[in-house]
């Protein structure tokens, strides 16, 4: 490692502890790098210039990001968690299952863990919370827990950005996801059965029968939303930008033409805040460019490959090394800074090893949902607690099974990657 890549990463540590926003760091971290080496500061633009304009794809971040703020506004997570009730309210644990089934059903709109557990999250906790049914604690904690599904499956904004800097196929990451975000939600439900059990949670009374046919005609055109994207994308119809473009206007359609649910004020605050989102997002995208420039002038991504060779690892034991470094990584850094920064140091690894690099995109996505709740810094809980004023030390008390069975999942598609790699194949995926 040269003195110039040791300022730099000094000068990142330092304004990070600082308090500055990551972003920020990497930037000035960049400009010192460049500084002491004597290069031209004139690249740092350049490369954030030519980063962003070469990628088309990039686009689908803030689409998908305006798609999931009007649908939180439009009170559209209404309808969805009125349909999730009907189908599984009635069970053991049944609005702990409703909990999970919105989240499932939420996740092929938003391609979020954020918007998932401050809009439809937010109102579950009021839901589970209400009349004592459940204690605060838990209904935050699974709602936490079952919000890390939003990325995993399609659509999903963390997967758009992994596909920027590793050149693997967004189509394929997408139905990727599909499997793995549903065993997801299975062991979620499992846990939560079985912990509702144990606190003797009332069981909720059945929607009548023929009120189902009514309650799913509302929810129906929601319930489209996943269907019209996957089979615009698979179906060749629309490229995965084309698709993140659609789901923002459907969206728009149905708060405020089919539901009538959102006002010009609501419409004006989402089309703000999403734009906030996607200049914090943006920020991050452009230091990650110039110090992605920076690593790749170290050689650093061909230094770790060949290091990594030099092991004689396995498959296997370099996933779980990963797996490792990434839950560690999770619990101080949001996801995208380490998509961004850590992803393409590995690549080349992946590939220098012969790991299916579909695979490792699966697996990198869910570490880092699981980082994004793992105390002490995990993100949703900080996000729920802003939201609902449950303190985090309850919501941290209850998080722990969830995590268990979370990472229980992890190492089982890290083990049997064709839990990942079945429904890729069925579209002609030759990894």
């Amino acid at each position: 490692m040269s003195f110039e890549f040791t300022a730099c990463l000094v000068v990142v540590f330092l304004m990070a502890g600082f308090g500055a926003p990551v972003a920020l760091s990497m930037i000035i971290g960049a400009i010192a790098y460049l500084g002491i080496s004597g290069q031209d500061l004139a690249l740092a633009g350049e490369q954030i210039i030519q980063g962003i304009y070469n990628s088309f794809v990039l686009l689908a971040v803030p689409l998908f990001i305006v798609a999931a703020n009007i649908m939180n506004a439009g009170a559209i997570s209404d309808r969805l968690l009125q349909f999730c009730v009907a189908i599984v309210g009635h069970l053991k644990g049944g609005l702990g299952h409703v909990n999970v089934l919105s989240s499932l059903i939420f996740s092929g709109m938003s391609g979020s863990a954020v918007a998932d557990a401050a809009g439809v999250g937010n109102v579950i906790i009021r839901m589970m919370t209400k009349e004592g049914r459940y204690n605060s604690g838990y209904a935050a904690a699974l709602t936490a827990a079952s919000a890390t599904i939003g990325p995993i499956i399609p659509p999903s904004i963390p997967m758009v950005i992994f596909a920027l800097v590793s050149d693997v196929s967004i189509g394929y990451l997408f139905i990727a996801g599909l499997v793995p975000g549903l065993f997801m939600g299975l062991v979620l439900m499992i846990v939560n059965r079985y912990l509702a059990a144990r606190m003797n949670v009332v069981v909720e009374a059945r929607t009548p029968l023929r009120e189902v046919p009514m309650i799913t005609m509302r929810a129906f055109p929601t319930l489209m939303m996943p269907v019209i994207l996957l089979y615009g994308i698979y179906g060749g119809v629309t490229t995965p930008t084309e698709a993140a473009a659609v789901a923002a206007i459907y969206a728009l359609l149905l708060a405020a033409i089919v539901y009538r649910s959102i006002s010009m004020r609501e419409l004006t605050a989402a089309f703000r805040k999403s734009a906030i989102s996607s200049a914090s997002v943006g920020l991050v995208i452009s230091a990650a460019l110039i110090f992605n420039y920076i690593v790749a002038t170290e050689g650093l991504p061909t230094q770790i490959a060949n290091q990594l060779s030099s092991w004689n690892l396995s498959t296997i034991g370099f996933l779980l090394m990963v797996n490792l470094i990434y839950l560690v990584l999770g619990c101080v850094l949001d996801a995208t800074t380490v998509i961004l920064v850590v992803v393409p140091l590995l690549i080349p690894a992946c590939r220098e090893l012969g790991v299916d690099t579909v695979h490792f995109g699966i697996i990198t996505m869910v570490n880092l949902m699981i980082g994004l709740i793992t105390p002490p810094y995990g993100i949703l809980l900080f996000v729920i607690n802003g939201t609902t004023g449950i303190p985090i030390a309850q919501i941290i008390r209850h998080i722990t099974p969830f995590l268990i069975i979370l990472v229980g999942a992890l190492l089982v598609m890290t083990f049997f990657p064709d839990l990942i790699l079945f429904v890729p194949r069925l579209f002609g995926y030759s990894g």
